[in-house]
């Protein structure tokens, strides 16, 4: 076994991560076909009904954040994601009968757009830490980067899926597959072996717990540092959602299968980048700021691209910094964390990754419409170089001794 695969060494790993990689595959599947019938079923080609079914389903990481992660640090982690990913199978096949029964209307699709980002709200922190118990703390950061690998490899499998699917039997059969997919995660999280799995402190359940976490975080420079880099690369920089199609259609005036290719190729990146991550035995600070700087960069280089197969160049290298930036991030917060409050910490940090993107989607998506796609990136690539300064300022305050920290350095 490679040090770049070392957590499969561990049992309970390689069968969560079968099937998880399983129903990320579906996940994909899903996302693809929804937009779809959102867009040339149940509107008129209407990009501001996907973006409000985009904000439904991510709106309530920041809305239940005082009970996400409380739940993570005070119920059985394996028993909390049978339920949210039973919950997510049911969402799933609710969907695809209504579907396949022509009865979905686009407001079935935004009440369960909500009710699954309201599943995902509690299922995002427990999955996270749970990783923490498959391998422990000394393989935590490869655990957490494959991981992100197996999420993006499923990226590459589940549009191009789902694209023949639509094709060949309709959005319904899509969303059923992707209920199908949910016992793989099912079966997986009951073959584990309860007794190898590694202790993890809980939290007590006594009242504020949400309070103590925050509280936790704002007392903790590190933390507070790491937030504010996330939140500014999550916001401004992670809407290639909208940045991809734009520069596709706007500067390229290329089709939809070029468009396809370009958004293949930053998926590609983003493997490549989990992979990368994988060796690492342990994240840094100095690892999060190179690859800020490096995404900003690359965006910035990628705004400037005179044709379609540069700017696709740069996409891949663009995927592999945001993914050793995200990768790490993640790492480097649990890890900082201690693991009673470790639950509450990465809710934070998951309503600030999947929260904070729609917010800035409006305000990227205006830009592009303004000033032109190319601006859009130059926002992407100053908020790369703005978390790198947040980075420097933390680092030379803990290196003048102000703020301490056994983690960071």
């Amino acid at each position: 076994m490679t040090d770049t695969f070392r957590s499969l060494r561990h049992r309970n790993y390689r069968i969560w991560a079968l099937g998880a990689f399983v129903s990320n595959v579906g996940t994909w599947m899903q996302r693809t076909a929804q937009d779809w019938i959102v867009l040339t079923q149940l509107t008129h080609e209407s990009a501001t009904a996907v973006g409000i079914v985009m904000s439904l389903q991510f709106g309530p990481q920041l809305l239940l954040l005082p009970y996400t992660g409380l739940a993570a640090d005070r119920l059985d982690r394996r028993k909390l994601l049978m339920a949210t990913q039973a919950s997510m199978g049911v969402l799933a096949l609710v969907l695809g009968v209504l579907t396949l029964a022509g009865r979905a209307s686009l407001w079935h699709v935004y009440v369960l757009a909500f009710l699954l980002g309201c599943v995902t709200a509690f299922d995002a922190p427990a999955r996270q830490t749970f990783v923490g118990e498959l391998v422990g703390e000394a393989d935590l950061p490869n655990a957490v980067a494959l991981n992100a690998t197996s999420f993006h490899s499923a990226r590459l499998i589940g549009p191009a899926a789902a694209g023949i699917l639509l094709g060949a039997v309709g959005s319904g059969w899509v969303f059923l597959i992707n209920a199908a997919s949910f016992g793989a995660v099912l079966y997986s999280l009951s073959a584990l072996q309860i007794s190898d799995l590694e202790p993890q402190s809980r939290a007590a359940p006594e009242p504020g717990g949400f309070r103590q976490g925050l509280q936790y975080v704002w007392g903790r420079p590190d933390l507070v540092a790491l937030m504010w880099m996330m939140f500014l690369v999550s916001t401004f920089g992670f809407n290639f959602q909208i940045i991809i199609p734009a520069m596709s259609v706007t500067a390229f005036h290329v089709g939809a299968e070029q468009y396809g290719t370009l958004a293949s190729l930053m998926a590609a990146g983003s493997v490549a980048g989990a992979l990368y991550s994988a060796r690492q035995r342990r994240p840094r600070l100095a690892v999060l700021m190179a690859a800020a700087t490096l995404f900003g960069a690359g965006s910035a280089v990628a705004a400037l691209a005179p044709d379609a197969w540069f700017f696709g160049a740069t996409l891949v290298f663009i995927g592999v910094a945001a993914q050793v930036y995200m990768t790490s991030t993640n790492s480097l917060v649990q890890l900082s964390s201690d693991q009673a409050m470790r639950g509450r910490v990465m809710a934070l940090l998951m309503a600030i990754i999947m929260g904070c993107t729609p917010l800035g989607a409006p305000i990227v998506g205006w830009v592009a419409d303004a000033f032109g796609p190319r601006w859009a990136l130059a926002v992407a690539a100053a908020s790369g170089l703005a978390a790198t300064l947040v980075g420097a300022a933390y680092w030379i305050r803990y290196r003048r001794g102000a703020a301490r920290s056994t983690c960071l350095r």
